[in-house]
């Protein structure tokens, strides 16, 4: 919310890069709503904004909804093309009809479990113990570089099983291409085989130089022999690695969570780039704007941010990899593990996939810092900022969760809440949760609150990372003393000590301070932590009202009569008939109600029971529908 005043569609055109890449449009509420790839993003992305182009009514509908884009720089097209892949997948944005499928890509295989083993086509990873490489952009890319690594390095081509099969037929006609050794015959030893397989998987995982220079090495001296068709091979060789040397990094057969993490710094301004790795596939990324010290190191800026990032976030990753190694890296390996419930590894990649994969999110942050940098600074005083100004305010440290509730009716009979969460001052809408009340009845906005609360701080998951599970370091109550009142009586009663702090509001029922710890704060209503205030405000009750819609559209705004076991519409019709208000029934004994037309001495009990509960306090956890 609020993207259109900090984000200036033609200022951040003309920054982007002419590079390959992936650009991710955002709507008003900051929805993905279209991912796309792009051989050159300064070209492909300013196209959607020209009027002169004849876009369709699709993209047309798209752009109009368009508030903000990101975009990430990758080494090719290839790997923007696997990017893309991943993140649709993992956002299923609005105007993204054609999802690909893991099938359109192909791997190399080196079944490395065997003892001679075989570099083979493959549609799919398994976990089968063998190494894959790619994914590439075509079946012919696959089959190529399979050619190459038999020529360059005689790797076997057959299905047969060895040892035990060896010396049963003759050589195959790749032997007498001088493409196989024929380990078939048993002419070569396993030991023998295993050290090709090795330079097969050094090649494969990018490491090619020694290769192509022993190559050049062959070329020349059979081109000073005057062997010129054997140096023509050798060349045809160097262009062939040379164009399958490409590789991409965006998708790890590992398929374990990693986060990769680079820096970009420059005087007192910093950005920490972190791409989320979940399950084996890129799926996301974020950049943190730091203020630093002159004279910090890159090392220290980095164990700084992991302490920070990893105390605020729930989900720890198996493996850190990072750009650069620092003296507190043990023991923040350590405290991060206590806090997964296993090893976590920091580590610094020397080679391969990895190393890369790490180049990549430092020049992503490097353009981030130099292109975004002003940009950056804005967002950092709306969210960061505002967050430090309502600490000022209210004279506490470390707020980095704030969650707003907000108690709405419809009609008398339907009641709903609703919490959102705000982190580092922005929204986590994955945090966010509804509540339909259950204990309440009637407009009652009080103990609509305390069930809310109760519900919210009583609730039990089995998920590790359930959003339940993370206490908030302070609550908005949209209100004043009485609603703050309750949230501290439930609080009380639980035995949990978190800051409650009260949206008090003017007769035009516009925020004009902040309620804690029985006082009325002024707040300057051009600042920041105002903006925040009333952003959280204003999206409590949106999610609230949002709630309510849904219920309508499903049909399911009914009395809460329609909830008690045992009650149908003919009970309900008598009950209403007979009985003046709710209240009413509410008040009614079991023998006055088991009088009235259609109702029984069974229905009646179930009936009292449901606003009576007998002594049974509320059952925690209960969100939603």
């Amino acid at each position: 919310m609020g993207q259109e005043q900090i984000f200036d569609i033609a200022e951040e055109l003309k920054k982007l890069p002419a590079l390959p890449g992936v650009y991710i449009m955002h709507d008003a509420r900051d929805a993905i709503i279209y991912v796309g790839k792009a051989v050159s993003l300064k070209n492909r992305v300013r196209q959607y904004f020209q009027d002169s182009r004849n876009k369709g009514a699709k993209i047309e509908r798209m752009v109009s909804q368009i508030v903000r884009f990101e975009y990430i720089v990758t080494d090719s097209e290839l790997e923007a093309l696997v990017l893309e892949c991943n993140l649709i997948k993992e956002h299923r944005p609005k105007y993204n009809t054609m999802l690909k499928d893991d099938k359109s890509y192909p791997f190399l295989k080196v079944t490395v479990q065997e003892p001679y083993p075989r570099v083979l086509f493959a549609r799919q990873m398994k976990k089968d113990k063998a190494r894959y490489f790619g994914p590439y952009t075509s079946g012919q890319a696959v089959k190529e570089s399979i050619e190459l690594v038999r020529k360059l390095y005689k790797v076997r081509a057959c299905n047969k099983s060895l040892p035990k099969e060896a010396g049963k037929d003759r050589p195959c006609l790749y032997y007498h291409m001088e493409q196989c050794d024929a380990p078939c015959q048993g002419r070569l030893s396993p030991e023998k085989y295993q050290e090709r397989i090795k330079k097969v998987l050094q090649f494969l995982n990018g490491e090619y130089k020694e290769t192509i220079k022993e190559l050049q090495g062959k070329m020349e001296q059979a081109s000073q022999a005057l062997a010129f068709e054997e140096a023509m091979s050798y060349r045809d060789l160097i262009r062939s690695i040379e164009k399958i040397g490409e590789r991409q990094k965006m998708t790890s057969q590992e398929g374990e969570d990693k986060d990769a993490i680079a820096m970009a710094i420059e005087g007192e301004d910093a950005v920490a780039q972190v791409f989320f790795i979940r399950e084996g596939r890129l799926i996301g990324r974020d950049h943190f704007y730091l203020r630093v010290a002159a004279g910090d190191t890159k090392e220290q800026i980095l164990a700084s941010f992991l302490k920070q990032f990893y105390s605020g976030t729930p989900f720890i990753p198996r493996e850190v990899m990072l750009e650069a190694d620092f003296e507190e890296r043990e023991v923040i390996q350590e405290w991060l593990g206590q806090r997964r419930g296993q090893r976590v590894y920091l580590r610094v990649p020397k080679k391969g996939t990895k190393e890369k994969l790490v180049e990549l999110a430092a020049q992503n942050a490097a353009m981030v810092l130099r292109q975004d940098k002003e940009r950056l600074k804005r967002e950092e005083g709306r969210t960061i900022g505002a967050v430090k100004e309502i600490e000022e305010w209210i004279g506490i440290k470390g707020i980095v969760r704030m969650e707003a509730y907000d108690i709405s009716n419809i009609s008398g009979f339907e009641s709903v809440g609703s919490m959102v969460v705000y982190e580092k001052g922005r929204p986590k809408r994955s945090d966010y949760r509804k509540f339909k009340i259950k204990w309440v009845t009637g407009p009652n906005d009080y103990a609509s609150l305390e069930e809310v609360l109760t519900r919210r701080f009583t609730h039990e998951s089995e998920k590790e990372y359930d959003s339940f599970c993370r206490l908030p370091d302070l609550i908005l109550m949209d209100g004043g003393r009485g609603q703050v009142n309750i949230a501290l009586k439930v609080l009380g009663q639980l035995g949990l000590t978190i800051p409650v702090c009260g949206m008090v509001k003017d007769d035009r029922h516009r925020t004009r301070g902040l309620y804690f710890q029985n006082r009325e704060i002024p707040i300057n209503v051009s600042s920041e932590g105002f903006r925040l205030i009333t952003r959280v405000q204003d999206e409590a009750h949106r999610f609230a009202i949002e709630y309510h819609r849904s219920l309508r559209s499903k049909g399911q705004v009914h009395s809460i009569l329609d909830e008690i076991p045992g009650v149908g519409p003919a009970r309900r019709k008598a009950l209403m008939r007979h009985f003046q208000s709710l209240e009413e029934i509410k008040e009614a004994d079991v023998e006055t109600l088991k009088v009235i037309e259609t109702m029984n001495e069974k229905s009646a009990r179930q009936v009292y029971d449901f606003f009576h509960p007998s002594g049974e306090g509320p059952i925690a956890g209960e969100t939603g529908v």
